[in-house]
């Protein structure tokens, strides 16, 4: 290797998935400091998170089989290559939050733990205390500004029911910590109150969720908080009937903030934010039309779902959609000549958390 100028060497090592990169560590003391290095690190994971990158997949096996993980890399996905690949994380049974540049967050009840599962690197975060009758909410996320990894916990504390209110009311606290930090620190109260059911999605250095109606049903429906400022703020949704209904879902694709609404005939409209925080850069992208078709109802226990039964997961280089069902079922869904896929991963038992992956050699 030392016959290669370094650039040459880096940019063939940035190329080679992160499994083979951590087992060359062990090659010699000169590779473990150059794929431990910064320079590769983040040269690597700029490579992986490029758009026209196809993403990862990391799915829990469901109880009782506790801590075990399989990982797919759709970019090496074919019909040859479709067993998932496993891995073990002692995370004391916690559910899988969020992941960021290749960093898993874990919470359970007694801790939240922070790892990239792929190179064994892991810490546990200081504790929390709570009290059994909140309700919490978690987001994990990476602000490019600062690149700084910080972990945001919002907790609520129901309150008594407002005399001229049919909603019940609570009284937030939020606090943040920043990795590599020793303490949790403060941010004061949460001016919304969120799903809890809807999983965070990270765009543009932002998490976001979707706020909990209140009494004006299209009031802040979206609600972003930047990992820099450390701000809550509303995001502008479109002027469309779709938009306008209560229920919708988040989902990010290929790096832009999306909503996936049911539409009048019980399919699935995607609406995509061309440019982050304008109003009138929303436009639908995708429809997923009616029925599942006839060939994937047996995976289903032949029930015909409705795709208001569906929420989209993740899209690839060729426009399709990954689709997850409400019993956890995965489909592909190709938008451009409308047909469905069962990926049919080998080795694979029924999922029961999934999220999307950057595989990267980032440690704590």
């Amino acid at each position: 290797m030392e016959r290669f100028p370094r650039d040459v060497v880096l940019d063939i090592l940035s190329r080679l998935p992160v499994t083979t990169l951590a087992q060359s560590k062990s090659v010699c003391r000169s590779w473990r400091s150059i794929i431990q290095g910064s320079v590769l690190v983040d040269k690597h994971l700029s490579r992986m998170s490029e758009p026209e990158n196809d993403p990862c997949i990391i799915f829990k096996s469901p109880p009782p089989i506790l801590d075990h993980y399989y990982f797919v890399d759709f970019a090496a996905y074919s019909e040859r290559h479709k067993r998932l690949k496993s891995f073990w994380v002692s995370t004391m049974h916690g559910k899988l939050v969020a992941s960021s540049n290749g960093l898993l967050c874990f919470c359970s009840s007694s801790a939240i733990h922070i790892c990239n599962p792929l190179i064994r690197d892991s810490v546990e975060l200081p504790k929390l205390s709570s009290d059994p009758a909140e309700l919490g909410i978690l987001g994990f996320g990476f602000s490019p500004t600062t690149k700084e990894y910080k972990v945001l916990d919002i907790i609520y504390q129901r309150q008594r029911l407002r005399s001229d209110s049919h909603l019940a009311q609570f009284q937030s606290k939020v606090r943040i910590f920043t990795l590599g930090d020793s303490q949790w620190r403060s941010l004061g109260m949460a001016p919304y109150q969120f799903i809890a059911r809807q999983s965070q999605v990270t765009v543009c250095g932002r998490l976001h969720w979707i706020s909990q109606p209140g009494e004006d049903l299209m009031k802040d429906r979206i609600i972003s908080f930047d990992l820099t400022a450390e701000q809550f703020q509303a995001v502008p949704l479109a002027d469309h009937e779709t938009l306008n209904r209560r229920f919708f879902e988040l989902v990010a694709l290929r790096g832009h903030l999306c909503v996936a609404a049911s539409n009048a005939s019980c399919g699935l409209d995607i609406w995509v934010m061309k440019e982050y925080n304008v109003k009138v850069s929303w436009v639908k992208e995708f429809i997923v039309g009616g029925y599942l078709p006839k060939e994937l109802r047996s995976t289903n226990g032949g029930i015909p779902f409705f795709k208001s039964d569906f929420s989209a997961v993740c899209s690839f280089k060729g426009r399709k959609i990954l689709l997850k069902l409400w019993r956890k079922d995965l489909v592909l869904y190709d938008p451009v000549h409308e047909k469905f896929e069962d990926p049919m991963f080998e080795g694979a038992l029924q999922w029961h958390e999934m999220v999307v992956h950057v595989d990267s050699l980032v440690s704590i």
